[in-house]
């Protein structure tokens, strides 16, 4: 979860503080005192884009920073690992985020400086931000399709794999048909270019590493005289003349003198000496006989120097042709062989392409039904949630429909496929269309969300999905910045009671204006605006139990000190506090904290 969160320089914030419950915490404040910087300041944590309009002026940067607890499962520890960075000695993990005047920003991990993209992973794996523009995305016909699958998990996950998998193959082929059909003549001289080329290369059968070997022999076969001479008169160094003339017993003769001189005397310094002569006669004689292969060895016959030239003139005629090498000419022969297996422009070849066209279509239609039983399944589900929360949310009558539908392909759709007698469109997403639909009540006809729905009813929509969603979500810290929009009076203590019961599996942190959905947090943040000097800065401060009284009195009346808006906050403080200590959805008297609910789960 995330622990505390500390801005510094962001829009009117100069300096706050934000800790966290591990529950349900709420941020509220005067219009314009800068709660949306703390969501602001999220979004920045979570790797989103940074802005210079948001640094504050005169602070030259813009720092958020967050302490992350108890995040070290095995997909993020590879995220951080990964990233170079590590955990303080509480096991914690801080992120940072920094942003300039000139709007450039820095990012930083466990320590490390990181890409901003590593924040973005971690935040896709620990935190979920859902505000009116995510409400305005949901809306989009394109974005509900993952809204099902979302919420279907492996359900609809593990058939779609398998699809995306044999329409990966299945696209490959009609492309590589399609391709040799349209050019069969082009790729026919292609092909009689890479078939003369082999050709060339097969007379000539050059082997790996060839031409270096030919040049090492070439110099040799030319410098064979002087490397005669070279190594002769070595020899004779070492082993003594030829014709065992005595006066000239070369080195290894000398050593032998010198070894039967020190034998001679009984001086146990120079007696000491003579083993290691013996070592030095043992090695040169290696040498001498060494050297005597190599003459033996030595070819200087003119027939074989000419043979090497003219092999190595026709490797010669490869290298200029088809690579720098000879190594470079056998590569170039195996991918031309590799091409040519794709250019088969015969009636045997495009009948044997289509029919793996055809059978792989008939494997593709069978994933596609599977895929798309799976998402009418779990449409039904999704439906009844959502329907189901929102009943809890003053919105008893009305039903939500997701509705599972077939594209129907069009036109000459190269991405047409028959599935089950239909012509469908196979999209990488699977052959669906997917739309949530509203019904106010009971008596009226399935719209469009967006068009059946009040702005009210469109943010108490809205909400439901995102709680039906976080119940299918992985992340553990969810923010919702003013989901509550356009709610009011018995609605909006519908929807504070549904967040609380929310953050009793999740952390919950929500931005608003209404005390009725505020009342419901364990932990409430107030962002206070001031003046001072004719400066404006804005802090956030975590409020006491009386305190909290004052501020929902606030929120509910306007202005401050009213009795009867202090009497409205008591008793909304304690309808909330009644409401939670009630037994939960699940049957059990619900915990604030999440890791305790987790344990009684």
């Amino acid at each position: 979860m995330l622990a505390e969160m500390r801005i510094q320089g962001l829009g009117v914030i100069e300096e706050a503080l934000l800790e966290l419950h591990p529950g349900f915490t709420v941020v509220t404040g005067e219009t314009g005192a800068g709660k949306t910087m703390v969501v602001t300041g999220l979004h920045l944590l979570s790797g989103g884009r940074a802005e210079a309009s948001k640094v504050r002026n005169g602070t030259g940067k813009a720092t958020v920073e967050g302490r992350f607890e108890g995040v070290f499962a095995e997909h993020v520890a590879r995220i951080v690992t990964d990233a170079g960075g590590e955990a303080d000695e509480d096991g914690s993990l801080i992120a940072l985020r920094s942003v300039g005047a000139d709007g450039r920003s820095r990012a930083h991990l466990g320590g490390r400086s990181v890409p901003v993209s590593v924040l973005s992973d971690l935040a896709d794996r620990l935190l979920a931000v859902h505000g009116q523009n995510d409400q305005l995305r949901l809306l989009r016909p394109s974005e509900q399709r993952d809204v099902l699958d979302r919420f279907a998990g492996d359900a609809v996950a593990k058939p779609l794999l398998e699809y995306r998998s044999v329409r990966n193959e299945w696209q490959s082929v009609v492309t590589e048909l399609t391709e040799r059909q349209s050019r069969s003549r082009e790729m026919a001289q292609q092909a009689d270019l890479l078939r003369h080329g082999l050709d060339e290369i097969a007379a000539v059968e050059p082997q790996a590493g060839e031409d270096t070997e030919l040049a090492e022999q070439v110099k040799r076969l030319a410098a064979a005289d002087e490397l005669r001479s070279a190594a002769g008169s070595a020899q004779a160094a070492v082993s003594g003349a030829p014709d065992g003339d005595p006066d000239q017993p070369g080195a290894l003769g000398l050593v032998g003198e010198a070894r039967r001189r020190l034998a001679s005397v009984e001086d146990p310094v120079l007696r000491e000496l003579e083993p290691r002569l013996a070592e030095a006669a043992v090695l040169l004689s290696d040498v001498g006989a060494e050297l005597g292969g190599y003459l033996d060895g030595l070819d200087a016959d003119p027939e074989r120097l000419e043979q090497v030239l003219a092999r190595q003139s026709d490797l010669k005629k490869l290298t200029r042709k088809y690579a720098a090498d000879v190594d470079g000419v056998l590569a170039w022969a195996e991918d031309a062989r590799a091409r040519l297996s794709t250019m088969d422009t015969s009636e045997e070849a495009l009948a044997e392409l289509a029919a793996k066209r055809d059978a792989l279509a008939t494997e593709l239609a069978g994933h596609a039904a599977k895929l798309s039983a799976a998402r009418v399944l779990a449409a039904e589900q999704l439906a009844a949630a959502i329907t189901s929360e929102l009943s809890g949310l003053a919105m008893g009558q009305a039903e939500i429909d997701v509705t599972v539908q077939r594209h129907a392909a069009e036109g000459s759709d190269a991405q047409a496929l028959r599935v089950e007698g239909e012509l469908v469109h196979a999209g990488p997403d699977g052959i669906d269309d997917v739309e949530l639909l509203l019904k106010a009540h009971s008596a009226a006809p399935p719209m469009p969300v967006h068009k059946a729905a009040s702005g009210g009813e469109l943010s108490r929509v809205m909400l439901a999905i995102e709680v039906v969603l976080a119940h299918a979500d992985t992340v553990q810290t969810l923010v919702f910045d003013e989901v509550d929009a356009g709610v009011g009076g018995r609605a909006a203590v519908e929807v504070g009671r549904r967040l609380a019961r929310l953050a009793r599996s999740h952390q919950v942190l929500v931005v608003t204006h209404l005390p009725q959905v505020a009342a419901f947090a364990d932990r409430h943040l107030v962002v206070d605006k001031g003046t001072a000097k004719g400066i404006t800065r804005s802090g956030v401060k975590t409020l006491e139990p009386s305190e909290r009284v004052e501020e929902l009195a606030r929120m509910l009346a306007g202005m401050d000190g009213t009795e009867t808006g202090r009497a409205h906050a008591e008793e909304l403080l304690a309808v909330a506090e009644s409401d939670k200590a009630s037994p939960g959805p699940e049957g059990k008297k619900g915990s604030n904290n999440p890791r305790k609910r987790r344990k009684q789960a």
